[in-house]
């Protein structure tokens, strides 16, 4: 096992006083290779080409000497410090931290950052890398080689951002682009590079603050609630809107951040924005232009992003990215024999009477889904009078797919 394991950071800057006497003192350097060729890698040590941090962690653990891993930026973010200590490879590991590149990208960029979601963009996690900058203001993007910002671009299809793209951070090859996303695949663009995602309404009360409490995005913007009363939205609800019916389906759904939920015949748009204000990215579709422009309003007014579609399903879907999870408010079980066919992780509808419960229960069925089916009843009373003023009544279905899980 290596005597000593010492993770540098590199920003380009000259490195301190404690990382050049650990890389003097090393018998084996890992690093990617504009890290191999720094001056200060002593010429009789072993060289590692760094691609596999695991492959890598293993051949310093059957090293007898003294090993420095050089890496771009603060290595404990986002970086290789997780890999190393893990306890398979039993390695004593001391850090020599940097400026991270996202902070770098932003200083370069000349904005504050603690209000910015982080992400890490592999192809494996491509898709949920864009759900995120679908449904925030502000998100930095780490990429690697096939998710990078054309790919983003890409994806990004029908959503407008703009892109600040930073390549090769601390180098004499640095670049700093602004593009728009949908030009972003007409560029050839250098690896590494961070991609800052800025672009859409930004939320109530945003505006001139000094700083908040919280980095990211700050939970306790916009009122407290899983779902909001009928008067938030600014209009009378339709029969698939009622309070209890979104809560039932926000739990079933359980929309996060990194998701793309469907909301299908979106009505007022109640649900979409409650599962906007989970932090998933929602497309709203709904064949009434009225009802496109009454959840356009809302989601302003809440401070939330969505993607607004006007089409009638399930012809519609086609061409829509692939959902997580999908609420299908309108269109039976044609509608959601249509979503079945996409395969999201679940799926929820209602239906006003029990034939109609039965024909997309097995519709559901036929398609792999475990199929759950409640019967909902709530009553609103006037609690100044304690009279009965509304009743609502709905069957409420949902269908999971087994092998997907969660």
């Amino acid at each position: 096992m290596a005597d000593r394991v010492t993770v540098i950071g590199w920003d380009g800057s000259p490195l301190t006083a404690a990382a050049s006497a650990a890389l003097g003192a090393a018998t084996l350097v890992a690093g990617a290779a504009h890290h191999l060729v720094l001056p200060e890698v002593p010429a009789r040590a072993e060289r590692i080409r760094l691609g596999s941090v695991a492959l890598a962690a293993r051949r310093i653990a059957a090293h007898r000497g003294t090993a420095v891993v050089l890496a771009d930026g603060d290595p404990g973010f986002f970086g290789v410090v997780r890999t190393l200590r893990a306890p398979e490879f039993g390695l004593e590991v001391e850090v020599v931290p940097a400026v991270s590149s996202v902070a770098a990208a932003f200083a370069r960029a000349g904005m504050p950052w603690d209000d910015a979601q982080v992400v890490v963009a592999h192809p494996r996690t491509l898709r949920r890398a864009v759900n995120v900058c679908r449904a925030h203001t502000k998100v930095a993007v780490l990429t690697s080689p096939g998710a990078g910002p054309a790919e983003l671009g890409l994806l990004l299809e029908g959503v407008h951002r703009s892109f600040v793209v930073c390549e090769e951070l601390g180098t004499v090859r640095e670049r700093v682009s602004v593009v728009t996303s949908d030009k972003a695949a007409d560029h050839t663009w250098r690896d590494p590079n961070v991609v800052i995602v800025l672009g859409g309404p930004a939320g109530p009360g945003t505006a001139g603050e000094t700083g908040g409490w919280i980095s990211g995005r700050d939970p306790s913007t916009g009122p407290r609630g899983w779902t909001l009363p009928a008067d938030a939205y600014g209009a009378d609800l339709g029969e698939g809107e009622t309070q209890l019916l979104r809560a039932s389906q926000l739990a079933h759904l359980g929309p996060r951040v990194g998701d793309l939920v469907w909301d299908i015949g979106c009505g007022s748009g109640a649900f979409a924005i409650e599962a906007a204000r989970a932090g998933a990215a929602v497309l709203a579709v709904d064949s009434d232009l009225p009802a496109c422009a009454r959840t356009d309003a809302a989601a302003r007014r809440l401070g939330v992003q969505l993607q607004i579609v006007h089409g009638t399903a399930p012809h519609i879907l086609e061409n829509l990215p692939e959902p997580d999870v999908v609420r299908v408010g309108g269109g039976g079980a044609a509608v959601v024999s249509a979503v079945a066919d996409r395969r999201p992780q679940r799926i929820v509808t209602h239906a006003a009477t029990r034939d109609a419960a039965e024909l997309i229960g097995r519709d559901l069925t036929e398609h792999g889904y475990g199929v759950e089916c409640a019967l909902l009843q709530s009553v609103e009373l006037d609690t100044r009078a304690w009279a009965e003023k509304e009743r609502s009544v709905a069957f409420l279905l949902s269908g999971v797919l087994p092998r997907r899980g969660a």
